[in-house]
């Protein structure tokens, strides 16, 4: 296995952020391993603040997280149907460590979502547990820090970061 380098991770996370912006949901699930987590906390708690006695925006493990995607892609989700028009930027990348078979990578994102005339910023860092097999890279945990002080004047997340 070849080791894995910066603009590896770079077109992978490019990778992603295209799928979510062309609302292909389904194909953006494959991209996370069986026991995956998929997490955005409040963002007035710390960094490593644990799901399990905190309340989070999103908490996901990877079942959660495939119930999220079946309900967004159906016409009764009406916060998303029609979906928002989204583009995503993502920079700074940073491989942070590495494991046997993980890199632990960090990326600072810009979404900008445009539903019903309103445009709307979210923006932050999303930290990644990348697990790396056959030279194939999927997310293990991604844990999205939003840089605002709240979701004022959103009010929710009804997108996926």
């Amino acid at each position: 296995m070849r080791a894995i380098e910066r603009s590896d991770v770079e077109d992978f996370l490019f990778h992603e952020a295209d799928l979510l912006d062309q609302w292909r949901l389904p194909e953006w699930l494959e991209l996370f391993t069986d026991d995956a987590t998929y997490e955005v906390p409040c963002t007035d708690l710390p960094p490593d603040a644990s799901a399990d006695n905190n309340l989070f925006y999103i908490a996901d493990d990877r079942f959660r997280l495939g119930e999220r995607v079946k309900r967004l892609m159906k016409r009764t989700a009406h916060a998303e149907f029609p979906h928002s028009k989204t583009s995503r930027i993502v920079g700074n990348v940073r491989i942070r460590g590495r494991g046997e078979d993980t890199v632990d990578v960090s990326a600072v994102f810009q979404t900008f979502r445009t539903k019903d005339g309103t445009t709307d910023l979210y923006f932050g860092t999303s930290n990644y547990r990348l697990k790396v097999d056959d030279n194939r890279i999927r997310i293990g945990e991604k844990r999205c820090l939003l840089g605002g002080e709240g979701l004022r004047p959103h009010g929710r997340i009804s997108i996926v970061l």
